[in-house]
């Protein structure tokens, strides 16, 4: 069987996808305890090592085929906000593949990360790294909502093959987008009142006006059925949940509003916009489980990509 180790493992949807594909992994990292304990949960088959990767002793690390790894993307995302000193450190994680492509020369060395990675000024640099190890590299943008997930998130996927025939990407994600209604609970959650007196008298504080405004907007739009709303946005516009939903982030990011009611989605509706399976095991702190979540690589495309690599 095809092994494979994980990188920056998260809450595993590279694993899974890697599962789903037929690999076995063997090894994963991480530097977040909550993250390896529900990498562990889920993949309790694989090694867990817990760690800075610039710390890793690669020696104990089990020879592997396919190397995964998502390296911290904070320090490239347009939602860092103004660059800072820390975001060098961020940014800096991806050379920890190149030192395990180097140790163990696997024969597949797949990435993830935000869109704005290519843009990073030593991109070129690490690009050269690993073609000087002797992969040939492939990328391409590829959005989730065309892999049978109804979110609308585009990530960048590098592919690293060893010899000179590089990765073939055509053809990966030719499925209809779902809507984000294929995932919805909308007769469980905690839904509230969003009208300011209703709230006043339940004791709770009015919505800001951004939100308020977005709920009046949908109301005009959509009546009585339910739609949702971005939190955190310059966008005023309500949508229907007839359409796939934006990113999935690292917070609560999206409410749905029913009738005179307000809710934010829950984390079961996030895990399964994420691609992730409704039994896939968590932490049951929602805070934690939505950073992981937001964190983490749609499992369905990961599986894609193992599959042609599989074939090829």
């Amino acid at each position: 069987m095809t092994t494979c180790i994980d990188l920056f493992s998260g809450a595993g949807g590279f694993s899974t996808g890697a599962r789903m594909a037929g690999l076995d992994v063997v090894w994963a990292a991480n530097h977040w305890p909550a993250a390896v304990k529900v990498h562990a949960a889920n993949h309790p088959d694989a090694i867990h090592v817990c760690q800075d990767l610039f710390q890793a002793d690669w020696t104990k690390v089990p020879k592997h085929d396919v190397l995964a790894g998502s390296p911290c993307c904070q320090g490239h995302s347009r939602a860092r906000g103004k660059d800072r000193p820390h975001h060098d450190a961020s940014r800096s994680t991806a050379w920890a593949l190149v030192s395990a492509a180097e140790f163990h020369r696997p024969s597949t060395v797949t990435v993830e990360n935000v869109i704005e990675f290519s843009n990073w000024a030593l991109f070129p640099a690490w690009c050269a790294a690993l073609e000087a190890l002797g992969y040939t590299l492939s990328a391409e943008v590829l959005d989730a909502s065309r892999f049978g997930v109804p979110q609308i998130r585009k990530r960048l996927f590098i592919v690293g093959t060893r010899g000179k025939k590089p990765f073939d990407f055509y053809g990966l994600g030719n499925d209809e987008q779902r809507p984000i209604s294929d995932v919805l609970e909308l007769d469980s959650g905690d839904w509230r009142p969003w009208d300011p007196a209703a709230r006043k008298k339940a004791g709770i504080r009015p919505l800001v006006a951004a939100t308020m405004e977005r709920i009046l907007a949908g109301r005009k739009q959509f009546g009585d059925k339910t739609y949702w709303i971005p939190y955190f946005s310059a966008n005023r516009r309500a949508w229907g949940i007839d359409q796939p939903i934006w990113t999935i982030t690292t917070r609560d990011r999206y409410a749905l509003v029913q009738g005179d009611m307000f809710r934010f989605l829950s984390v079961n509706e996030i895990r399964r916009a994420m691609g992730f399976p409704a039994d896939y095991c968590l932490t049951g702190n929602r805070k934690t489980d939505i950073m992981l979540l937001g964190n983490a690589v749609v499992p369905q495309v990961a599986a894609q990509l193992f599959k042609r690599l599989a074939a090829a």
